[in-house]
């Protein structure tokens, strides 16, 4: 089958779950936001640019979840994806994602943020496979660690190429669709590269490349 992969930040949903979890876990005083609320907003800001150190990044995000059970932070989750997710999804994603499936085509996202708030807005918007950096858990707890290749610009090519290897898919003929330039390793590798409401330097590739540019907003 034909892979469709796709970016979820700025592209599916129109904003950045990962940056709006913190905002969601200041908000709900989960964390305490003087000591949160500044760093979550700089390292965001670093993404933005393409100067992020994902490991100072991953250790300042997963280190809120050691602190709770699981339990808890389940709860959160379910309702932060429900409260703060659902009305981001973009206005064409629907009609992107069905398309997808009317071909035949098997859909898949691959984020930079973290499986733990990826996998359930991947499920919220039927997908059926998500592929993220994974957070440890030991005896039910996070351990603050995360296993693997975090998917964060060339890890997602790592990522996906492991996935690859041990599915019956393969690259021909697939699809992504992003709107970083963080992205542009797997965006060069597939088939069907596209531009979704791209940042500048994204936008100046895609056009002296001709890729196509869409608009999901």
């Amino acid at each position: 089958m034909t892979l469709a992969i796709f970016d979820l930040d700025h592209t599916l949903i129109t904003g950045d779950s990962d940056y709006l979890w913190g905002e969601y876990m200041v908000e709900n005083n989960i964390v305490d936001e003087q000591k949160f609320r500044a760093r979550n907003k700089v390292f965001y800001q670093e993404y933005q640019r393409g100067t992020l150190d994902n490991e100072r990044y991953l250790k300042f995000a997963l280190e809120p979840l050691i602190h709770f059970t699981i339990e808890e932070l389940y709860n959160w989750r379910a309702d932060y994806v429900e409260k703060w997710i659902k009305p981001l999804i973009a206005p064409g994603a629907g009609k992107l994602l069905d398309s997808h499936r009317a071909s035949n085509h098997e859909l898949l996202i691959i984020s930079a943020t973290h499986l733990f708030i990826t996998e359930p807005i991947a499920q919220l918007l039927e997908v059926p496979t998500a592929l993220a950096t994974e957070p440890e858990i030991i005896d039910n707890r996070y351990t603050g660690r995360y296993l693997g290749t975090p998917t964060y610009q060339q890890g997602k090519v790592t990522a996906l190429t492991e996935w690859l290897v041990d599915s019956d898919h393969s690259l021909d003929g697939s699809y992504f669709y992003s709107d970083s330039i963080n992205d542009i390793s797997l965006l060069e590798l597939v088939d069907n590269p596209k531009a979704v409401n791209p940042d500048d330097e994204l936008k100046t590739i895609a056009e002296d490349r001709n890729w196509e540019i869409i608009d999901l907003l």
